[in-house]
């Protein structure tokens, strides 16, 4: 009798389960880091810094805690500040059902940093928004639905969501070919129960992958 183990996580996806590594990248700056090498990587600490606004010495410190973890590598060449840096995968997942309690409360901790970070991008496009075209408005934006369903079901559903957005993955990153008039859109998505939970529902015994981060996407 084979024992049940859980699937290991797709190749284009770095899993974090050392609660090290989820509080080290529980980090606003880490974060944007990642999914910055993601869209637009390789890049130096200098260029980097350049683009989401922080000093060389800062991107430099925190590329080379994410390289401990295997978020980020060297992507070879240059020297010191001026050697360019790559994201090993396009996603992060993490158990968010651990039974190691510390593992739990830092995945915890990173699910909190991930929430304000996306709360923080809304923030930016409801304050700017009126600077965009009439289609970019309509097309962008914020909504949700109600359903009923089974653990199981949001499950599949989860994974039939994943499988529409895949085809546009190959647009990422340095040198990719893009269609004219696109541009990186961050896709956000919650399934979150409304009501608290019952006494009578089963156990969930499998893991929990935790949200992607910018592709972060």
């Amino acid at each position: 009798m084979t024992e049940d183990r859980p699937e290991p996580p797709p190749p284009d996806t770095v899993h974090l389960s050392d609660p090290r590594a989820l509080r080290a990248y529980a980090h606003p700056t880490r974060m944007a880091l990642v999914g910055l090498l993601r869209r637009e990587g390789p890049l130096t600490a200098t260029r980097a810094a350049e683009l989401i606004g922080e000093s060389v010495a800062s991107c430099s410190f925190h590329l080379r805690q994410l390289a401990k973890y295997g978020l980020v590598e060297e992507a070879g060449g240059g020297r010191g500040r001026e050697k360019p840096w790559r994201a090993t995968a396009l996603f992060t997942s993490w158990d968010t059902a651990s039974a190691d309690p510390a593992a739990a409360e830092a995945a915890g901790a990173l699910q909190r940093t991930v929430v304000d970070r996306y709360a923080a991008l809304a923030a930016r496009w409801l304050e700017g928004q009126g600077e965009e075209s009439p289609a970019w408005r309509r097309a962008a934006g914020l909504d949700d639905t109600l359903l009923h369903l089974t653990a199981e079901e949001l499950a599949d559903l989860t994974a039939r969501m994943d499988e529409l957005t895949r085809p546009y993955l190959g647009r990422l990153g340095a040198g990719a070919e893009r269609p004219a008039g696109s541009r990186p859109v961050l896709l956000v998505r919650m399934a979150l129960p409304t009501d608290p939970p019952h006494a009578t529902d089963p156990p969930h015994d499998g893991p929990a992958a935790g949200p992607t981060e910018e592709s972060a996407r």
